[in-house]
């Protein structure tokens, strides 16, 4: 087994619970990692038998546009889309995190983690 890391995708999006800031926006960025076999694709060098890291990507962008207010929604649908398309990942530990959230002071950022296997996540689901 292998952990494969994406970080720090940054993302332009409308999420969030106030009217203002589904119409201003705001920049997310997600952190990911995925638990899965390496084995073949280490032997074949071939990109058929490894976890394409563009459509991972390309998954995750297309989450984060269609709009949520909460970030435990936002996380939880990223998590479900990947399981759904990639069946060789065995485990995932996500971080989606909101910059400067509007909560009346200084505040860097917000995040939600979600960490868990295949197994665990569609039987609590």
């Amino acid at each position: 087994m292998a952990i494969i890391h994406l970080e720090g995708m940054e993302f332009y999006a409308y999420h969030g619970h106030y009217k203002e800031e589904q119409q201003v926006g705001n920049k997310f960025l997600i952190d990911i990692q995925l638990t899965t076999c390496i084995k073949k694709a280490s032997e074949t060098d071939n990109l058929n038998d490894a976890l394409d890291y563009s459509k991972v990507y390309e998954l995750i962008a297309t989450e984060m546009k269609n709009t949520s207010q909460l970030l435990e929604n936002i996380t939880i649908r990223i998590v479900r889309t990947l399981f759904t398309a990639f069946s060789q990942v065995e485990h995932i530990a996500l971080k989606v995190s909101k910059l400067n959230p509007p909560l009346g002071g200084r505040v860097e950022k917000v995040s939600v983690e979600w960490s868990g296997n295949r197994e665990m996540f569609f039987q609590k689901m």
